[in-house]
């Protein structure tokens, strides 16, 4: 079985682009938190489709997330060299806490996109 469950801060910006077929692709990385809070791990997550479109639309560096999804495995021939990566294929994205910094309720707002 393959699923994987985080929950992280968005480390980079959403990059939207689309694929020659017309279809809107997601990437960005969350850092998630490791026990004792001192040090983070960093993973790669793609959202496809109008999950994407809205990932990139209401996520900025810092947006609290959850992200519920698989492990993918790529690899490749570089210079000579095999490389690989592995990346989270988001199936469903929670947004945590305020869409701003200065949120209008005190009560943190949770919205789920789902693939």
């Amino acid at each position: 079985m393959n699923i994987v469950a985080l929950v992280g801060n968005a480390a980079t910006q959403p990059e939207l682009r689309h694929t020659a077929g017309g279809r809107a692709v997601c990437n960005l990385r969350i850092a998630v938190s490791r026990p004792g809070g001192d040090q983070a791990d960093f993973f790669d997550v793609v959202c496809w489709e109008r999950q994407g479109e809205i990932v990139n639309e209401h996520v900025t560096i810092g947006r609290r997330l959850a992200i519920e999804g698989r492990l993918h495995h790529t690899t490749w021939e570089s210079d000579g060299k095999r490389r690989s990566r592995v990346e989270v294929i988001a199936h469903r994205v929670q947004l945590l806490g305020p869409r701003t910094a200065a949120p209008e309720r005190e009560s943190d707002a949770a919205e789920a996109v789902t693939a």
